[in-house]
């Protein structure tokens, strides 16, 4: 029935900020970029390689996330790498902050976690 996920929304605090750092940090690709007059708001559409969308959202008015990393709802949102110490290196060479590297105990495969500009949490896994 499902075949994969398609994309994940984000609300952003700082459209500028944010819509930099997903695309010239993470290098997410420009799908497509709407300002919606009606709601005051851009709708940014981004690619990652495997066809995996992002949606990044800016509206005036929005609630802060209830807490880190433990609010209900979506936990924190996860991407796949080749190689986690390079892309640590890369995040922290534009001054993103990196958790240690750990060891999944179950996959025994490397993760981390940093957060975007509005302090969602994200994560790297190593393929």
């Amino acid at each position: 029935m499902l075949k994969g996920t398609h994309h994940t929304a984000i609300i952003c605090s700082d459209y500028e900020k944010s819509k930099y750092f997903y695309t010239v940090v993470l290098g997410l690709k420009i799908i497509d970029e709407n300002y919606r007059e009606e709601r005051d708001s851009y709708k940014l559409d981004l690619q990652l390689p495997d066809g995996t969308q992002v949606e990044l959202f800016s509206f005036p008015d929005f609630a802060p996330r209830a807490g880190y990393p433990e609010a209900l709802g979506l936990r924190h949102l996860a991407f796949s790498v080749e190689s986690i110490d390079l892309t640590c290196k890369h995040l922290q060479s534009f001054a993103v902050a990196v958790e240690p590297v750990r060891i999944d105990p179950y996959t025994g495969k490397k993760y981390t976690f940093f957060t975007d500009p509005d302090n969602l949490p994200l994560e790297i896994c190593e393929l």
